[in-house]
């Protein structure tokens, strides 16, 4: 019998794959949002500029590219309403601004992660509201 992969193995390779559809030089992140059941899949993001505009990045320094981050096109993209459980997988452990976004969601139970972002200060924010973070391996 083969390996059958966790679904937060699927869903982080998902995040991985929707990051492959970013527009940044620097960095490539996706994520996705899903039901804490994991049978449905309720937002997908990666960063990049807004729709309309060029693709690609407005300046090229480090945190300030001018791109939306991948956590903040999921959030506009989620249209379940706010009291429904959700986890997040995201390529990378998002930036203070992006975790306080996830919070605003609402009802977000879990974030998990697969790489580190050079600022950690957004697990502290999160664990705050009760919200666990958990670093995968693939």
């Amino acid at each position: 019998m083969r390996d059958r992969p966790s679904f937060e193995q699927v869903y982080i390779e998902l995040a991985t794959l929707m990051a492959k559809r970013s527009t940044c030089q620097r960095l490539k992140v996706g994520t996705v949002i899903t039901t804490t059941d994991f049978r449905k899949v309720l937002a997908v993001g990666y960063n990049g500029n807004a729709s309309g505009l060029d693709n690609c990045c407005d300046r090229e320094e480090p945190g300030n590219c001018g791109c939306l981050h991948s956590e903040e096109n999921a959030v506009i993209n989620c249209d379940s309403p706010r009291n429904f459980d959700k986890f997040v997988f995201v390529t990378h452990l998002p930036c203070v601004a992006c975790a306080k976004r996830l919070i605003n969601l609402g009802n977000v139970k879990k974030i998990f992660y697969l790489n580190d972002y050079r600022i950690k200060d957004s697990i502290g924010v999160l664990n705050s509201v009760g919200i666990e973070v958990q670093k995968v391996d693939l």
